[in-house]
C-alpha cells in the first residue's frame, strides 16, 4: 500500500542530501511524497510564521507518516520540531533515517547530528541511509501501520 509521506529536514543544511533521497526509487514521485520545493519553503518564509505554519500544515494534509531526515543541526531546528509537534497530533507513524554522513553538494561530509526529542511512548525508530529501497519501502510502511493503530485507538 502506497503511504503519503511528509519529509521533514533542515532546509537550510540538508537540502541536496534530503533530494538524494527524495529522489530514490523508493519514494513515489513529488506528490505523494510530501516535498516541497525549495522556491516555495523561501516564498513562506518571507510571510514570516504564519506563512511556515500554512505551507506545513498543507504539505501535512492527508499523510500518515512523517520520515525525518536527520543531519547535523535538524533537532535543534525550530521548524523541524513544529513539523514533528503536528506529525504526533495528527498520529502520523514517526520514522527517522540518519543523513549527516551524506555527501553534500559542496562534497563535504557533515558530523552526524542527534535525532530529535519525542515526548515518552511515541515511537520513532531510525537507521541511517544505506540507499536499501526494500528496507525504506519495509520502514515507511511500518510507520504507515503504527499510524493506523494511532488513529484506530482514537475512534
Amino acid at each position: 500500500m502506497a503511504r503519503r509521506i511528509f519529509f521533514s529536514f533542515d532546509h537550510d543544511g540538508d537540502l541536496w542530501r534530503a533530494s538524494q533521497v527524495r529522489n530514490s526509487d523508493g519514494v513515489a514521485g513529488r506528490e505523494v511524497a510530501g516535498f516541497f520545493d525549495p522556491g516555495e519553503h523561501e516564498e513562506a518564509k518571507k510571510q514570516g510564521r504564519e506563512g511556515m505554519e500554512r505551507l506545513i500544515q498543507r504539505h501535512l494534509k492527508n499523510t500518515s507518516v512523517t520520515v525525518v531526515l536527520i543531519g547535523a543541526e535538524t533537532a535543534n531546528r525550530p521548524w523541524v520540531k513544529y513539523e514533528i509537534e503536528q506529525s504526533i497530533a495528527q498520529k502520523n507513524g514517526l520514522l527517522g533515517i540518519y543523513i549527516g554522513h551524506m555527501r553534500g553538494e559542496d562534497g563535504r561530509t557533515p558530523t552526524q547530528g542527534l535525532k530529535p526529542m519525542v515526548p515518552p511512548g511515541v515511537e520513532f525508530p531510525a537507521y541511517s541511509w544505506d540507499r536499501d529501497l526494500e528496507r525504506l519501502t519495509k520502514e515507511i510502511e511500518a510507520a504507515g501501520k503504527r499510524s493506523d493503530a494511532l488513529r484506530r485507538r482514537s475512534w
